[in-house]
């Protein structure tokens, strides 16, 4: 008679589970920290999501109400999944990046943020807009924070 009690099974985070985490937490911290950014430049938080939308539509975007809106929210969305996926299936082959989430997290948003803006932009249909200092380390900051943490942070908890 075996009378070894027998562990609890405990929900696995799998990988799965860690890019929708990471990628749903980066989305709404993101677009958050968009509309308090942009707010202060006077945009409104629809207006926010369509000059997202503006990488596909150009300045088209403004003229389309909650449906062009709505087309910037997926599009933000998109691109954190996609960016949750790359860190959390980096993260099976290089180690400390689950070790260390939030040092390599920040890391990494600051990466996704030079990506995103200086190499995806300029190929978009976004009209070039004047160099902002605050945007910039606004944009740097809140990716390393915002993106960046939360998507390393679910890549960690990958069981």
């Amino acid at each position: 008679m075996n009378t070894t009690p027998t562990p609890k099974p405990t929900k696995r985070f799998r990988v799965v589970d860690a890019i929708l985490w990471g990628g749903l937490i980066a989305g709404i911290l993101d677009a958050t920290d968009g509309v308090v950014a942009y707010g202060f430049k006077g945009l409104n938080p629809m207006q926010v999501l369509q000059y997202i939308a503006c990488g596909l539509l150009g300045s088209a975007s403004f003229k389309g109400g909650l449906t062009t809106a709505g087309l910037g929210a997926l599009l933000l969305f998109l691109i954190a999944f996609v960016a949750a996926a790359v860190y959390v299936i980096a993260s099976r082959y290089i180690a400390p990046l689950k070790n260390r989430a939030v040092v390599f997290g920040l890391l990494f948003g600051v990466a996704v943020y030079f990506f995103m803006n200086y190499l995806v932009l300029p190929f978009s249909a976004v009209a070039q807009s004047p160099f902002s200092l605050p945007l910039f380390i606004n944009g740097v900051v809140g990716d390393a924070i915002f993106v960046g943490v939360p998507i390393a942070v679910s890549a960690g908890r990958v069981s």
